[in-house]
């Protein structure tokens, strides 16, 4: 029975490829720094690539920590717009403490509503001979605050309503100032925060690392202690609103806007003046921004593998220059233009291929830095590991196809005189 073709020429094959193992073990110093340009430019794309998705996942994560869907409303920024457009503008840029209130108590969608404004930052915080360094947040908030923004309770409890309506001086303090008392319990102990005592009824659950420390180092007072304490009238509220299961996020931000521009006291025709956002729509345009960085990481690792695929190139010619005699031995005993083209492509594929897993190995090392920094999981891109391979196959076809098509229209007396 006849063999099928491919059959046939495994042999052949197998010849060939043994040839070009043997070229590239020859020539190890050549091979390294071929597989290490290679190697260099795959760990850029796969690296950076390995990166943004370690990004997108911190990112995706700060939002499902969040909960359900909510939505923000701040105070818009009249930075930027004429002396005239600033003076039509009917309110104050900041939200009041009043407009905040008067917002709970008339909001028809059932919801949690968080209130909140920074009474202070940069603060230092003592406790007996303790101090943190100056870097602290002190927060005025509602009880709701913590249920909306998803910030568990290690110990202790949250505010009272008395505590709310009497301005206590109690704070819920953030995991970063467990240090203060030296494995202590906390709970019940008075903190010094600008010269004014605080009890502290309750710990935070670590957040983790983020921009600024987040919570972690954060204080948290009842609203009214600290307008009384720190900000008064100019403190700037903000207001969250988390719709109760059930609800549509966005029949509830059409009725908060709806609701604040009353508020606010704005007429049909008045521009809204606040910022009103929804997590989706903010998350959507995180994501937006990562697809632009992933675009523009992928034309930067493009670049550094066309380097390296011209110096493949540059190499492999050097190469088919240095074994023009090999090159017209193996023609004389019978190898087809087509066997020494097969040749010379097989070892710049050898080469490529080796380089390929190098820099996807280190890549993935390289991107998941950001993983460690963010203290999220470890990512393996298989999608970026099968894209590595397969750009280092074609860089290979592409970089070894002038120099094997040369090697094979050599002369094979022309070659033999070679020296």
């Amino acid at each position: 029975m006849k063999r099928p073709s491919f059959l046939r020429f495994s042999p052949l094959f197998r010849e060939n490829l043994n040839v070009s193992l043997t070229a590239v073990k020859t020539n190890k110093l050549r091979s390294i720094l071929t597989i290490l340009m290679i190697a260099i430019g795959i760990m850029a794309l796969v690296g950076i690539l390995t990166a943004i998705d370690a990004i997108k996942g911190s990112v995706t994560d700060s939002f499902n920590r969040m909960g359900a869907s909510t939505i923000t409303i701040r105070s818009k920024s009249l930075r930027g717009q004429s002396a005239e457009t600033r003076r039509r503008v009917r309110n104050r840029p900041h939200i009041t403490y009043w407009q905040a209130m008067d917002f709970i108590e008339n909001y028809p969608v059932p919801a949690k509503i968080a209130v909140y404004a920074t009474a202070r930052s940069m603060l230092e915080v003592g406790y007996g001979s303790e101090k943190t360094n100056p870097d602290i947040t002190a927060m005025g908030v509602n009880p709701e605050y913590f249920q909306v923004n998803a910030l568990d309770l290690l110990s202790g409890r949250t505010f009272s309503q008395f505590e709310m309506s009497s301005s206590g001086f109690v704070t819920v303090i953030g995991d970063g100032l467990l240090h203060l008392f030296g494995g202590k319990n906390p709970l019940g102990e008075f903190l010094n925060v600008d010269g004014r005592r605080y009890q502290v009824i309750g710990v935070l659950r670590s957040k983790g690392s983020s921009f600024g420390g987040g919570a972690d180092k954060q204080i948290f007072l009842p609203l009214g202690n600290a307008r009384s304490a720190f900000g008064g009238e100019n403190m700037n509220f903000q207001i969250k609103i988390q719709p109760n299961p059930g609800q549509n996020s966005r029949s509830a931000y059409e009725e908060a806007e709806i609701r604040f521009r009353t508020v606010r006291r704005l007429s049909p025709t008045d521009q809204t003046d606040f910022q009103i956002e929804r997590s989706e729509d903010m998350l959507e345009r995180s994501m937006e921004t990562m697809r632009i960085v992933t675009v523009a990481a992928v034309i930067i690792g493009f670049i550094t593998l066309l380097g390296a695929a011209v110096g493949l190139m540059n190499i492999m010619l050097v190469s088919v220059n240095e074994r023009t005699r090999e090159i017209g031995v193996r023609k004389a005993m019978g190898a087809t233009s087509a066997i020494i083209k097969q040749q010379f492509l097989f070892e710049a594929i050898v080469i490529g291929q080796l380089g390929g897993v190098g820099g996807i190995v280190l890549g993935i090392f390289a991107g998941n830095l950001t993983s460690i920094g963010m203290k999220t999981s470890f990512i393996v891109p298989w999608l970026w590991m099968l894209l590595g391979v397969a750009v280092c196959f074609v860089v290979s076809i592409l970089s070894g196809y002038i120099p094997a098509v040369r090697a094979s229209r050599l002369d094979p007396i022309e070659a033999l005189r070679y020296e």
